[in-house]
């Protein structure tokens, strides 16, 4: 009968595995193998061994001088920058009455569903390099400078600006968990908590609030992490072309892209998505060592 039960069980999870083994685990095993060969999407692959690997430390300029330390500045800002504003916002909505907490987190959570080409055009307006852009047009306006700035396709603000917006569209699915994870702390916990000698609200958040939620936490990290490296193309959607200006904007996904779907060296391309994979896996392990289930 045990048996039975755990063969039902694989039935109902073999459509979930088989699409998980389909379009992660053999996509992710093709990436592996093409990025110890020479492919030009044309010729069958030819195995060169760990050339692509040394040639993008030894021989890439581009990516020593720009893609990597770019790629870390906005992992190092946006990351952890747009994963504690999600954390305080969420406790902070927690503390009002449910109407109003309902319709401000559906402001908040709102700029997360507008990636992509919405999101472009609308900062894509704000930072117009022309007059008629609202930012060039207020800073005008009131005397901050005399002509306009083109922002978009200027090295020295680019890179800042996708930090700002990557910040303004972090509220995503890890905000609403976390909200979630706030809300359903028992209040008990915290009457115990100020009993036995809490006495303002950053020890609650530090000893109660945080412990309690740990697996909404371990999710804000993880989707943090992934959407930060997902948001890293803006910097091209903003500027309106691969690479960005003199390489300001140019992170990892950029590089790929350019390799890859430019270029069609996509041997090249495999194996900085396999340096970009394991980037992201360390970091999710980071991510489970602090809000992982110790037992």
């Amino acid at each position: 009968m045990k048996r039975r039960k755990v063969n039902e069980a694989y039935w109902f999870m073999s459509p979930y595995l088989l699409m998980f083994f389909m379009f992660i685990v053999v996509p992710v095993m093709v990436a592996i193998y093409l990025s110890f060969t020479n492919f030009n999407t044309i010729e069958m692959p030819k195995w060169i061994g760990f050339k692509n690997y040394t040639a993008i430390f030894t021989q890439d300029d581009i990516f020593m001088q720009y893609v990597l330390p770019n790629t870390i500045k906005f992992a190092l800002i946006v990351g952890p920058g747009g994963y504690i504003i999600s954390f305080l916002l969420a406790w902070m909505l927690a503390q009002i009455p449910s109407k109003p907490r309902t319709i401000l987190a559906l402001i908040i959570y709102s700029p997360s569903m507008t990636m992509g080409v919405a999101m472009t055009v609308v900062w894509s307006i704000f930072f117009s390099g022309d007059e008629t852009g609202y930012l060039n047009s207020w800073l005008v306006r009131f005397g901050f400078i005399h002509e306009p700035i083109q922002w978009l396709q200027s090295p020295e603000y680019l890179m800042t600006i996708m930090i700002i917006v990557s910040l303004w569209s972090s509220m995503g699915v890890g905000f609403l968990a976390m909200l979630a994870g706030v809300l359903n702390i028992d209040q008990s916990i915290y009457e115990a908590g100020y009993i036995d000698g809490i006495s303002n609200r950053f020890q609650e958040i530090i000893h109660i609030t945080i412990p309690s939620m740990k697996p909404q936490m371990l999710f804000g990290a993880v989707m943090a992490v992934v959407t930060t490296f997902q948001s890293g193309d803006l910097g091209v959607q903003l500027s309106g072309g691969n690479p960005t200006p003199q390489n300001a904007g140019q992170v990892m996904v950029n590089h790929i892209a350019d390799y890859g779907l430019l270029r069609f060296e996509m041997g090249y391309a495999s194996a900085l998505s396999v340096i970009l994979l394991i980037g992201i896996y360390a970091l999710s392990k980071f991510s489970w060592k602090l809000f992982g289930e110790k037992e």
